[in-house]
């Protein structure tokens, strides 16, 4: 169910009140609000902007410089397909097309109901392991499309 516009707003409003009239809260609060809700909503960086009284425009740069930030819903579980040299030559592109058929999203997708994002990554460091996806913190490597559905099955 989707958190309505004025409880974001209330909501983000509480996770300032610590960081108000101090310098250097906006990433610690950005990262707070990103706990809370999954991501970073419009209606959060309004409240922000009014409550530190920094420019709208200015966080946005923050959220858009950091990769850590997000300014969609996100899913539950993210999958991260490496794309490295080692990878892509064992068949990690092959891996994201099955990832995608799969799951019915896109490359940085999310699934309609919230449970996977799926995003390509440079590297893993996981390279003797190739290929290699990550979902959330545990890597999975050697795998073949057969053996995808397993894997991700194991994640509710």
């Amino acid at each position: 169910m989707p958190v309505e516009t004025k409880d974001i707003a209330s909501k983000t409003r509480e996770l300032v009140l610590p960081w108000k009239d101090r310098k250097g809260g906006v990433i610690p609060v950005l990262q707070t609000v990103q706990r809370e809700f999954g991501y970073v909503p419009s209606e959060a960086l309004q409240a922000i902007s009014e409550e530190l009284k920094i420019p709208t425009a200015e966080l946005y740069g923050v959220v858009t410089f950091y990769a850590q930030f997000h300014l969609k819903p996100r899913g539950r579980h993210v999958i991260r397909v490496c794309r490295g040299t080692a990878c892509h030559v064992r068949g990690s592109l092959q891996l994201m097309q099955k990832l995608k058929e799969m799951l019915s999203v896109e490359e940085n997708g999310t699934t309609e109901d919230l449970r996977f994002t799926l995003e390509p990554v440079a590297c893993l460091g996981a390279c003797g392991l190739a290929p290699v996806f990550m979902v959330d913190d545990d890597t999975h490597g050697r795998l073949t499309a057969d053996k995808l559905g397993d894997v991700i099955a194991r994640y509710e």
